[in-house]
């Protein structure tokens, strides 16, 4: 592409016939099938500790991505022309190369598919699109991808050149990939580049504050420190762009949510959130709505101002409620009296509580005993009389069933005793046994019937043979 003429003089030189050649270069020696993924994903992989997986013919690939990378820069490049071999099909197969586990790999490939999207207009929606494809498939799928954090950084540059008003489908961007992408475990790879992403957005539009915020509170980690810090750092950099009129908008979910980040055992936490106060403009936005805010910061700050575990936590909040006093004594000191009465109130309702429960373990204690004399008393003096199937049966639930206990003994003792029980009869001492612990679980019973069976069975005539 280059050379030096005897003058020492340097030409640039790209002929249309060599479009194709030069495309079809760099598409045999690169596009190739990436081997299977090595090193840890989620939030086991830490680009800093580990070591990355390099590519063993890095020097062959570095040389030809540098080749391909001066013809595009070249001043010569037509992209009219190029157009027929860099295409679509060509514009896939390089994305599928930024899941390369080599670092050098995926920083060459940003800047080549850079340059391709600012050179090819045709083909700039395309791009985006299947960007988006790849971001779908790491938060449905398979949540890994070794090139989110280069993509994030093509998207954005290309995020800072949007026109405004902003078009419907860079909003969805936003809402459906950029706020979701804070919920992946591997998160801690790509935020900065996240972060930056939507602090463009905001720029462009401040209309979209309320969006991010609602989308950050949604996605707030619960139960993983590390991710919290990041969140609140990102929080902070949204802070310091947003508008005054935007923040009175989000300001009571913001603040609930620092509260319990003040409130949080784990230090960095706590820590990282009372910084908020040595933020200028955040302190400005906080002094202009005072009066919403330190309602919902006081029971925090004064709370663990004795209670946290951590001294320089302490310092922090002390500063903090210092800030606060000098903003609106009278304020300061309504909520320290409305704090000690909630503190008040919470104590009697837990003393209440206490004593209702004791009242109801003996009222409970009492019932136990009350049923285990009456059960005791039906034992030993049945209510139906000496019959071998009676139950110890209120009186109510007699009524009820419509039996008469008086009738039902005498039917029972009219039975004749002489014979044996047939052999599917089942021993009296177990059915009464059985039925003072489970009556319910039996059919009533037909004593004529049963009469009458035994009867049969006791005067049946042996065939004669």
């Amino acid at each position: 592409m280059k050379y030096l003429n005897p003058t020492c003089v340097e030409i640039s030189i790209i002929y249309c016939f060599c479009y194709t050649p030069f495309s079809s270069q760099f598409a045999c020696n690169l596009f190739r099938t990436l081997p299977p993924p090595t090193n840890p994903h989620g939030a086991e992989y830490d680009p800093e500790e580990d070591e990355p997986t390099l590519e063993a013919a890095w020097p062959h690939l570095q040389l030809v991505y540098e080749f391909f990378l001066r013809f595009l820069e070249s001043p010569d490049f037509t992209p009219s022309t190029a157009k027929r071999s860099i295409d679509q099909q060509f514009v896939i197969q390089l994305l599928e190369l930024f899941d390369s586990e080599d670092p050098r790999e995926r920083d060459l490939l940003k800047t080549t598919l850079h340059r391709i999207y600012g050179k090819f207009l045709g083909l700039r929606a395309y791009i985006r699109k299947q960007i988006n494809n790849i971001f779908y498939q790491v938060l449905y799928e398979s949540e890994r991808h070794n090139g989110i954090a280069e993509l994030l950084e093509i998207l954005g540059s290309i995020i800072n050149g949007f026109a405004l008003p902003l078009k419907e489908e860079h909003k969805q961007f936003l809402q459906r990939v950029l706020l979701p992408l804070h919920k992946v475990k591997s998160m801690s790879v790509y935020h900065p580049q996240l972060a930056y992403c939507v602090v463009q957005f905001l720029e462009k539009d401040s209309v979209l504050t309320e969006v991010v915020i609602k989308g950050l509170l949604k996605f707030w980690p619960k139960t993983h420190s590390p991710k919290e810090v990041m969140f609140l750092n990102e929080l902070e950099e949204i802070l310091d762009v947003i508008e005054p009129h935007e923040f009175r908008k989000i300001m009571r979910p913001l603040f609930q949510q620092l509260a319990r980040c003040v409130s949080s055992p784990h230090f960095q936490v706590a820590e990282r959130a009372l910084y908020f106060w040595n933020n200028d403009y955040i302190m400005t936005l906080i002094s202009d709505n005072a009066d919403v805010i330190l309602p919902i910061m006081f029971g925090a700050l004064y709370k663990n101002s004795k209670s946290h575990w951590n001294k320089t936590i302490h310092g922090l909040i002390y500063n903090a409620l210092k800030l606060f006093m000098e903003m609106n004594q009278r304020l300061f000191d309504e909520c320290t009296v409305r704090y000690k009465d909630e503190r008040q109130r919470e104590r009697q309702k837990i003393k209440e509580r206490e004593e209702a429960w004791v009242a109801l373990e003996q009222a409970a204690i009492q019932n136990a005993d009350k049923t285990k004399s009456g059960n005791a008393i039906d034992l030993i003096h049945p209510s139906t009389g000496n019959s071998q199937f009676s139950s110890p049966i209120a009186d109510n639930e007699e009524e009820e069933d419509g039996i008469d206990p008086t009738t039902l003994a005498d039917t029972i003792n009219a039975l004749p005793d002489k014979g044996a029980p047939a052999e599917d009869e089942e021993p009296v001492d177990a059915a009464v046994q059985r039925d003072l612990t489970r009556r319910k679980s039996f059919l009533p019973v037909d004593f004529e019937t049963r009469k009458a069976l035994l009867q049969h069975h006791q005067h049946k005539v042996e065939p004669s043979t």
